[in-house]
Order: structure tokens, then sequence, then C-alpha cells
């Protein structure tokens, strides 16, 4: 969560991965997606995973990590 002053720090943050929430570890706006490498900011951060650690952008790239080839190309 953000703390309530809002986000500090510029750049990537670090972060913790928690059940249903997340820690920041270290200060900044944004994390980065482990598929697509898209910059996440942190108020918009919907999906990831305490098992890997990362985070995702779109439910598509979850469903690309844990189930490589269920999206297949038409």
């Amino acid at each position: 969560m953000l703390n309530k002053f809002g986000p500090s720090g510029h750049g990537e943050a670090q972060v913790q991965y928690l059940d249903g929430d997340f820690r920041v570890i270290s200060p900044g706006t944004f994390v980065r997606c482990a598929i697509t490498d898209a910059r996440i900011p942190l108020d918009e951060l919907k999906y990831w995973s305490v098992d890997l650690q990362e985070a995702y952008s779109t439910p598509a790239a979850v469903l690309q990590r844990h189930f490589p080839g269920a999206l297949k190309q038409s």
C-alpha cells in the first residue's frame, strides 16, 4: 500500500508481494511487469504472484506466466 502521504521516491519501487496486499520495501512510483516489462504505477497494481514475487500488468500476462500456451494465437 502507498503511505498516507502518497508515493515517495522516483523510479522503480522494490515491493514485497503478500496475499491480497503488497509492501513497498524501497520507494518508487512503479514496478515492472515480469512478462511485458511494462511500467505499472503502484496505485494501479492489481496482479502479482506471492510465490514468484513478481508483478503482472494484465490478466493475460498472469495466464502467460502460469499457463504457457493457454493463450493460443489464432
